[in-house]
């Protein structure tokens, strides 16, 4: 019996030792695989990351047109809502254009009289050159005048010495002389006259144009107060122009704070337009993370907003400095105990056309931006 036992005992014992092996190499089989899963997995996730350069610290941004007028009155007429879609050119805000209407018509009015002047002045030239034409002629007239008076008295001359010879040979006649001196002493008189004649007439000439010189001066700033009162008027005219408010591009209506009946000054926001088909994704990354990065590479974005889809983009561009440069206090690392800290190098992203056909992406949405860097 007891020779039964022991037999039995070792056969169990047997067993065991053959069940406890088969653990041990099941364990290690595992331990390997699970090795080599460990391994391969993390081979693959460094090699994913070292190909994949992603960050959660990313955003989209876009355009935002602020709405301001450039004239200040009351609010007469709004014609859009908040979150409405605009179309460039449409009238958002109207503003009384009443007081603007007045001061064009102001300046027209003022325009028109200083345009009568000048016509005045060019028409005083015009006569007074008229004039002049005709005291030319008649300058012309009398020095004709004069000359023919001047050989009227040489011939009077030549008469008159020739009968005082012929009176002392007691030739001629005293009549005969009488009439030779008569008329010698006519045309020394008629001489004079013409001469006087002649020296008013061009007297004339001079004054006249003395005055045509006078009205050409009084044109160039007659002119100059025209072209004044031209840019008055165009001022005016642009102001009754800004009444209407239009909007500067495609988008939806933001942050309005008008409404009809409000009293505006120049300059004061009143909504802001953003157009939502040139948006963009800013992407703040380490600065250890762009040793690989350059533009154009293709970037895969998660937007928080949209767990289950992936917009599809490029690099566009990398910020010339850190974030932290062009802050309002930028940092003074020489002036005080040097800390150094990793920087975040913003990366401009840009959707590739057609990815948000929809526009459901909005500025200042969360964004994981991932960069194939190969």
């Amino acid at each position: 019996m007891d020779e039964i036992k022991k037999e039995g005992s070792a056969g169990s014992e047997t067993t065991a030792g053959k069940g406890n092996n088969k653990k041990k190499k099941i364990s290690i089989v595992i331990f390997i695989a699970l090795t080599v899963i460990g391994v391969v997995t993390v081979y693959f996730y460094l090699r994913y990351k070292a190909t994949h350069i992603s960050t959660d610290d990313a955003f989209v941004e876009g355009h935002v047109h602020t709405i301001a007028s450039k004239v200040s009155g009351t609010v007469k007429k709004i014609n859009v809502r908040d979150n409405q879609l605009v179309r460039k050119g449409e009238i958002l805000v109207e503003i009384d254009p009443a007081d603007y209407e007045v001061k064009v018509k102001e300046a027209s009015s003022t325009l028109v009289k200083e345009r009568s002047k000048l016509s005045e002045i060019e028409a005083k030239i015009e006569v007074s050159r008229q004039r002049l034409s005709e005291m030319n002629a008649a300058s012309k007239a009398a020095k004709a005048n004069l000359e023919l008076q001047e050989a009227n008295l040489k011939l009077a001359t030549i008469d008159f010495r020739r009968a005082e010879k012929l009176l002392e040979k007691e030739a001629i006649p005293r009549e005969r002389y009488d009439n030779a001196k008569t008329g010698y002493e006519v045309a020394v008189s008629r001489v004079k006259a013409a001469g006087e004649l002649a020296k008013q007439a061009e007297m004339a000439v001079e004054t006249q144009k003395a005055i045509i010189k006078q009205a050409e001066a009084a044109k160039p700033p007659q002119i100059s107060f025209i072209l004044e009162k031209e840019a008055r008027l165009r001022a005016a005219e642009l102001n009754y122009g800004y009444t209407r408010i239009f909007a500067p591009s495609d988008g939806y209506i933001t942050k309005r704070t008008v409404e009809v009946g409000n009293q505006v000054e120049v300059g004061l926001p009143l909504m802001a337009v953003v157009p939502l088909d040139n948006i963009w994704v800013v992407a703040n990354y380490k600065e250890t993370q762009l040793e690989k990065v350059k533009p154009g590479q293709r970037v895969e974005m998660k937007v928080d907003t949209y767990p289950g889809k992936t917009f599809n983009g490029k690099v566009d561009s990398i910020m010339a400095g850190s974030g932290a440069i062009f802050s309002l206090f930028p940092p003074e690392n020489a002036t005080g105990n040097y800390v150094k800290v990793v920087q975040r190098i913003p990366v401009k992203i840009v959707l590739e056309r057609g990815a948000d056909p929809q526009h459901v992406l909005r500025i200042g949405m969360s964004v994981t931006p991932t960069i194939l860097v190969e």
